[in-house]
């Protein structure tokens, strides 16, 4: 059993300081997360649509070179032109909130002639198909980058604001209850003494007297 006295209510008092210290932290640790989590949600989007319009306008060149040079020369040359590549995944740190960022490949967009067919046998809608599925590969990599960035400063933010709102909402409010208390505690026990004395003092002056 805690019998309150001063050096408890010092320790009460010492324990508030740091956690409201600890909570100006993860207070201002929380803005600049929700800083850094902004700055990657625009590009973020801006990708996003970006890539709808890529695939759209890549199928609209497909379908019509399908039309203009029919599919089955289309199909043998996508056959000739599968290629392999390697994907390098390289884990970062920003603001202490480690996640896992893709390393755009070298030379995903090719030139005409570095394909691996004769373009003089394909015609333009062919050609105007395949640099924009291309180009929606790469963009679909840089989407994959800010997506894993994204989700993990989201879930570091959802973290620290869990732990602030513990501190803000529960245990600062229960030292505060727990300092009033034993303060007016340590009050009451200090003047039942001082009266006691005073009793006390009183008592011995009045035998005093009747000596």
């Amino acid at each position: 059993m805690i019998h309150p006295n001063r050096t408890y209510l010092l320790q009460l008092k010492q324990k508030q300081g740091t956690v409201s210290g600890s909570l100006k932290i993860l207070k201002a640790r929380r803005q600049a997360l929700l800083q850094e989590f902004l700055n990657s949600v625009r590009p973020f989007l801006d990708s996003r649509a970006q890539i709808r319009v890529q695939y759209y306008n890549a199928l609209h060149e497909l379908y019509r070179s399908m039309g203009d040079d029919g599919q089955m020369t289309v199909e043998s040359i996508a056959m000739i032109s599968v290629r392999e590549g390697v994907l390098t995944i390289q884990e970062k740190n920003i603001l202490g909130v480690k996640y896992y960022d893709v390393v755009l490949p070298e030379n995903i967009r090719r030139r005409v002639n570095e394909r691996n067919y004769d373009f003089a046998a394909s015609g333009s809608h062919m050609e105007e198909a395949a640099d924009l599925f291309e180009e929606t590969i790469e963009s679909l990599l840089i989407l994959a980058s800010f997506e894993m960035k994204v989700k993990r400063l989201g879930e570091e933010i959802l973290r620290v604001s869990r732990r602030a709102r513990v501190l803000e909402e529960r245990i600062l409010p229960d030292l505060s209850r727990r300092i009033k208390a034993t303060g007016q505690y340590i009050g009451e026990r200090e003047r039942e003494e001082y009266f006691r004395l005073k009793k006390f003092k009183n008592s011995r002056e009045a035998g005093g007297n009747r000596e």
